[in-house]
């Protein structure tokens, strides 16, 4: 791999440059938006034929080796590491030039590269993170996040996936829900119950897994848009070495803590709210299309629409700047989080007042029913990387100064409260 680390941003821009070009083509020039030209899919959840789906891997990772193996896998990754040691805002130069090409989709990478891949910089044994990390950014493993449980979603620390220690072992048995990509995944990051006797917050351990390891199963799980994008994992018996523990015993809340900030960059990160189903020019003509682009509450609508997003593209920006100078993420992803499903929830209350009820029949008419597949999707966006309500209590915590919610495992909630009492 090239020695990239001492390169100038001008240097490292013809180098990238000099890269796309020998192994990419350019994409075609974008056109100009025409209602009912193109493809009118706005499903926010994809269901792609598995067959085709391990097509796409397949070539998504031979895409991240040759990006890997010209020093451009891991840009801003420590040397020691297998990154090239660039500074953090070359990554941005990199995306930048990267999204003028035709190249595989770098989705099945999200999750393990977004989320898992800093957990382990952070917390992981050194010997495991030199093993894992290379591999991860090389697209060699794929990794994905195991926290929610049947009984335990928002309220992770809930948690009742338990892990026993066997000598320099853990023994792992419990069920994993809602996990995205678990099925085509190499690696996964857990959190387990190590101590049921401490306070729900403090008996919890992070672990990294072998997600093909005896005794993992996963299973699909059906979406109510048809499709099967997330999935249930069971653990039986499952066997974890020590060293491939996550932090010091018992503290995995810190752990956690680190991959759902992550989480929430990479989601509310995702772009300025102008997703596949409320492009603005498109839910403009959409209000055209059906003689409704007069109508004064539409076009307030329209305008939420647009704000919303003008805001949180601002809100990112900012974030996306203080990751750069190396910064790690904050409450502000909570806050973009936050903006990104108030954008959704508004697009969904556009799309069903101006379709009506060609938005839940299918007459074959171009972008009406397609955008069903928005509609049914949205709801799953206010609980992915943490509830709405988990993300106020943090945004009024963190970024307000507000006095911490009170829950049923805080005493001080109930010093107070007399039996028998009524208050």
């Amino acid at each position: 791999m090239p020695d990239l680390s001492h390169l100038s941003e001008e240097a490292f821009t013809a180098a990238a440059v000099e890269f796309l070009e020998a192994n990419a083509s350019l994409k075609a020039e974008e056109q100009s938006f025409v209602w009912g030209e193109g493809d009118d899919n706005a499903s926010l959840f994809d269901d792609p034929d598995r067959e085709q789906e391990q097509r796409d891997l397949a070539a998504a990772k031979a895409w991240r080796a040759e990006k890997y193996d010209a020093g451009f896998g891991w840009i801003s990754g420590p040397t020691e590491l297998g990154g090239s040691g660039c500074p953090r805002g070359y990554e941005a130069i990199w995306s930048r030039l990267e999204a003028k090409y035709d190249a595989p989709s770098a989705g099945f990478f999200g999750i393990g590269l977004g989320m898992v891949a800093p957990t382990i910089a952070a917390h992981a044994n050194p010997e495991v993170a030199a093993e894992l990390l290379p591999k991860m950014y090389r697209g060699d493993l794929v990794g994905c996040q195991l926290f929610s449980e049947p009984g335990a979603g928002s309220d992770l620390a809930s948690l009742q996936m338990k892990a026993e220690r066997d000598g320099d072992e853990w023994i792992i048995n419990g069920q994993k829900v809602w996990t995205s990509g678990a099925h085509y995944s190499d690696v996964g990051e857990i959190i387990a119950r190590t101590d049921f006797d401490l306070p729900k917050h403090r008996g919890l351990t992070g672990f990294m897994v072998d997600m093909h390891a005896p005794g993992v199963e996963v299973r699909p799980l059906r979406q109510m848009t048809g499709g099967a994008n997330f999935n249930e994992v069971y653990f039986t018996d499952v066997r974890v070495p020590d060293s491939h523990r996550l932090g010091d015993l018992n503290q995995g809340w810190t752990v956690a803590l680190t991959t759902l900030m992550n989480e929430r960059a990479s989601i509310g990160g995702g772009g300025g709210g102008d997703s596949r189903g409320g492009g603005i020019t498109r839910l403009t003509e959409m209000a055209r299309s059906v003689g409704k682009l007069d109508d004064a509450n539409i076009r307030q609508r329209l305008m939420e629409i647009f704000t919303y997003n003008k805001v949180l593209s601002y809100t990112n920006q900012r974030a996306m700047a203080g990751l750069a100078a190396g910064k790690t993420p904050g409450p502000e992803m909570s806050l973009a989080k936050m903006g990104l499903t108030r954008s959704m929830r508004a697009q969904v209350h556009y799309l069903s007042e101006v379709l009506g009820p060609s938005l839940i029949a299918d007459t074959g008419e171009w972008g009406t029913f397609s955008n069903a597949g928005f509609v049914l999707g949205e709801p799953g966006m206010h609980i992915a990387g943490g509830s709405d309500e988990v993300m106020r209590n943090i945004i009024g915590e963190r970024v307000l100064g507000l006095p911490k919610e009170p829950g049923i495992d805080t005493t001080s909630a109930f010093k107070d409260i007399k039996v028998g009492t009524q208050r």
